[in-house]
């Protein structure tokens, strides 16, 4: 299966994550529709999927959305799915109806960065949007039938907060139906927010062992409407699984308390 990855935006939009120092020093814009056309005209005809580069292509907005399907349609006629990452406080920007087009457009699978169910925690972090919102806005991708991965991060909330943090999470997730739960490991980069945080003591980082007993306690609270792919195979995680909630609970957990155990 033939994927073809299109550049659409560069740089962050909002580039203000305590966490992220990915994009750092590359200032945000918008690809023009020429260099678009361009990479679509010299693509292979018979590409599946479309991958849509940057930290956020839904920052485009929908005409210029709709108008990019259009375009991958045209030019790459077998492309059956286009995905992309995106922010909840990208989609605020859409209706139901606009994300209902895109759908029918061909957008059919989205990435997007909850982190954590706690508002203080995403405040810390500068994540730009609450618990409620991300939970509105996903909810909103379900009425429109987008399907999407919701991606989180243990660790986030710091030491001693693990278990709080977990069930928190859980309890975000069981609001809607998402596709996959994808997790990450939190890691403490140089030059970000939170490295300069945890030098002034002002977060203390969770260790390996309450990370797992994270994993575990998510496990334990998740309670999806659909069968839902649980997934730490991310290359920041302390533990790779994955399997499909809830019919493979049971054996992830224990796959996890083996690794509490020894940690």
């Amino acid at each position: 299966m033939h994927t073809c990855l299109l550049p659409v935006t560069s740089g962050c939009l909002c580039n203000r994550c305590a966490f992220c120092s990915m994009y750092k020093n590359v200032a945000y814009r918008q690809i023009s529709f020429a260099d678009i056309e361009a990479e679509l005209r010299s693509g292979n005809l018979h590409t599946e999927k479309v991958f849509l580069t940057g930290a956020d292509p839904m920052s485009i907005g929908f005409d210029r959305m709709k108008r990019l399907l259009e375009m991958i349609r045209h030019y790459l006629p077998y492309c059956h799915r286009v995905g992309a990452y995106a922010s909840v406080k990208n989609i605020a920007g859409y209706s139901v109806d606009e994300l209902a087009v895109l759908h029918d457009a061909g957008l059919r699978m989205l990435y997007i960065g909850f982190e954590t169910g706690r508002d203080d925690v995403l405040k810390l972090m500068n994540k730009g949007h609450t618990v409620q919102e991300a939970v509105e806005q996903a909810q909103k991708l379900n009425a429109a039938k987008i399907p999407f991965c919701t991606v989180i991060m243990y660790g986030i909330a710091g030491a001693g907060q693990s278990e709080e943090n977990a069930v928190a999470t859980a309890g975000m997730i069981n609001r809607f139906a998402t596709q996959k739960v994808i997790t990450m490991s939190l890691i403490v980069l140089n030059n970000t927010k939170l490295n300069h945080m945890v030098k002034g003591s002002d977060f203390v980082p969770s260790s390996g062992r309450e990370r797992m007993i994270e994993i575990r306690t998510l496990l334990e609270n998740l309670e999806p409407e659909k069968p839902t792919v649980f997934d730490t195979t991310h290359p920041s995680n302390i533990i790779k699984i994955s399997g499909t909630l809830p019919w493979d609970r049971q054996k992830l957990i224990k796959d996890v308390e083996r690794h509490v155990e020894i940690s």
